[in-house]
């Protein structure tokens, strides 16, 4: 007995949730919402415009800490080793790697937000 019950609720909140979430969104319609495009480019004008290197230098700053933190992420796990002085040794060269790279943006100006 529950188990055609607890199909027929599901499967009812189902239609309902996908009903609300197919119809809701087409009562609220502007020209934004028409755009295949959502970076802000309006789609219908030329392809050749000049891009910001501002999304560049963001992504390329979001990768390296994003790196950082995947290699050292483990490094509590590997403290666990027999031989620590040569996991600390490295996660420190890594470190040092890393903040040597940033110090190098930063003295040839690359981390500047003008242009």
């Amino acid at each position: 007995m529950n188990l055609p019950l607890t199909l027929m609720i599901n499967i009812t909140l189902t239609l309902i949730l996908v009903t609300i979430a197919f119809w809701l969104p087409q009562l609220n319609m502007y020209t934004e919402k028409y755009s295949p495009y959502e970076c802000g480019f309006d789609p219908m004008s030329s392809a050749r415009l000049p891009f910001s290197m501002k999304f560049f230098l963001v992504a390329i700053t979001f990768l390296l800490f994003d790196l950082e933190i995947a290699l050292l992420l483990p490094l509590p796990w590997a403290s666990q080793t027999t031989n620590l002085k040569l996991t600390l040794t490295m996660a420190l060269i890594l470190i040092f790697i890393l903040a040597a790279g940033l110090a190098y943006e930063w003295l040839q100006k690359g981390l500047e937000w003008t242009e």
